[in-house]
């Protein structure tokens, strides 16, 4: 076979993800698909729940190990879908589809890739030897679930770098912000809105709402810019002539790899009355360094690294990685999602210059 059948498998088998309903914590057919997928190319393959991953036949505990990961899950499909998001429809050079730009076509390209390099592992040779390789689909990743790929990473030997096929145009983002959602409470008292009684939760969040609005934190990152915070939800009152007693508001903060999840909440909890409460701190900003030898790869093959504002499964990697992926992050989450056939072609070649020499 030549890379142009395994272009047509790969999107043979990304049509039939679009067509099987995959929505996060509901994958199961979705990783029945794949396995089915694997059984015919002959890998063998494990599964954890809906996480499906396969690993180099001649896999070598002296050896190290490269990972390369997408998700099989989707976001739920939006209102306003013209087409069936469940139908893979193919118009000239695009798939439309629901998950097929974030990340089917990274999910099935890297799959090929597995298949082209582990039917040849001589030519999978880079600094500083030889590396075994561990594909992984990985669920859950659109709500970053604790049965994804948290779930699984116990399971696998020691990784030491990463390939995520996030949607990046095929260029590296080597660095992306994390991710912190804080539930915020502000006290009142109520009472009888006509006698001007209790004490308003509304008023008594003022100060601290206009505070997080105008902060600013101090430490930029190269890649990744500032470190940003939104009120993105405001909750509060019953009815119009009770004084509320309690306001809700949600904080969305996305750190950069200059701040840690913890030391930006304990940040807050000292500027604010108002009660902070974490959801997690798991999601962490992530980044590999400049001089890896993945990065200069690709910076040997003209690509050029850039920090990537949005959320992957590299926030629960303990070791080094990078998002690169065919189709664009502005086509994901979107009522038009689609993927080109020739970004699929594309990546397949891309990532095997990357991995060959």
């Amino acid at each position: 076979m030549n890379t142009n059948d395994y272009t047509k498998e790969a999107v043979e088998l990304l049509k039939q993800l679009i067509a099987t309903p995959s929505v996060s914590r509901d994958e199961q057919t979705a990783a029945d698909v794949l396995c089915a997928a694997m059984d015919g190319y002959g890998l063998k393959w494990q599964r954890e729940g809906n996480n499906v991953w396969t690993m180099s036949p001649d896999f070598s505990n002296e050896r190290p190990t490269l990972l390369l990961n997408a998700h099989i899950d989707t976001v739920k499909p939006v209102a306003t879908w013209m087409r069936n998001p469940f139908t893979p429809t193919l118009e000239g050079d695009r798939l439309y589809g629901l998950g097929a730009n974030d990340c089917g076509g990274g999910l099935v390209s890297l799959l090929q890739v597995f298949r082209i390099l582990t039917a040849s592992p001589s030519t999978l040779h880079l600094p500083p030897s030889t590396y075994n390789l561990i594909y992984l689909a990985s669920a859950e990743e659109e709500v970053s679930g604790k049965d994804g790929i948290e779930r699984v990473l116990p399971l696998l030997p020691k990784i030491d770098v990463a390939i995520v096929g996030e949607p990046t145009g095929m260029q590296p983002a080597t660095a992306e912000k994390g991710l912190m959602v804080i539930d915020g409470y502000s006290h009142g008292v109520s009472g009888h809105a006509a006698r001007n009684e209790g004490v308003n939760a509304i008023y008594e969040a003022l100060d601290d709402l206009l505070w997080l609005r105008d902060y600013r934190f101090e430490r930029e990152s190269p890649l990744l810019g500032p470190t940003k915070m939104q009120v993105t939800v405001v909750e509060s009152g019953t009815q119009h002539n009770v004084v509320p007693d309690k306001l809700h508001f949600v904080i969305d903060v996305r750190t950069n790899e200059l701040y840690r999840n913890e030391d930006v909440f304990e940040f807050l909890q000292q500027h604010v009355k108002s009660e902070l409460k974490a959801r997690s701190f798991r999601l962490h900003s992530s980044s590999i360094s400049d001089d890896h030898w993945l990065v200069r790869r690709c910076r040997e093959l003209g690509m050029r690294p850039f920090g990537s504002p949005t959320l992957s499964d590299q926030a629960l990697m303990s070791f080094p990685s990078l998002k690169l992926g065919p189709g664009q992050s502005s086509r994901s989450h979107s009522a038009h999602e689609y993927i080109c056939l020739s970004e699929i072609s594309q990546a397949i070649d891309t990532y095997l210059q990357l991995l060959t020499v």
